[in-house]
């Protein structure tokens, strides 16, 4: 309880507290905005890698359903693949991509993986990096099953 003799406190914070505030918020936001957006190595790689894998899935499952052999292409230069009549998908600039073998030699440095109608493949596997991170996105030959795993 306040007498009438003291007066009373006003609550509330000064200019300088505010400024000092102000002050190191934008030292915090500098340094966020001067290191870029965060990213993850591991998590970019594991974006590539799923979205290859649902492309040759999408490739077996299509084979068999139209009973018609579908290819999917993988030009690791140009970085770039795609199924037959899809879409032409990009890796991400620091994403390693090694084709290997038993996969199709097409044009160029282009690289094949064809799915035949009975639900079997040429087989082949992609092998993308990112940093320390390696992952591999394996065809099985007999049926055509896609899997993805880290790589070695």
């Amino acid at each position: 309880m306040c007498s009438p003799a003291m007066p009373s406190r006003q609550h509330g914070f000064t200019l300088i507290e505010m400024l000092v505030v102000i002050a190191i918020l934008g030292v915090v936001i500098g340094v966020v905005v001067s290191h870029g957006p965060l990213r993850s190595t591991g998590l970019e790689a594991r974006a590539a890698a799923g979205v290859l894998a649902q492309t040759f899935r999408t490739a077996h499952a299509t084979a068999m359903a139209k009973a018609t052999t579908v290819t999917v292409a993988i030009d690791p230069p140009m970085r770039v693949f795609s199924a037959d009549n899809g879409p032409v998908n990009r890796f991400a600039p620091n994403v390693t991509v090694e084709v290997l073998p038993p996969a199709l030699k097409g044009p160029g440095e282009t690289r094949l993986i064809r799915f035949a109608p009975d639900g079997s493949s040429t087989g082949g596997g992609v092998s993308l990096g990112v940093g320390h991170r390696h992952l591999l996105v394996a065809v099985e030959w007999l049926t055509g099953q896609v899997r993805v795993t880290d790589a070695p």
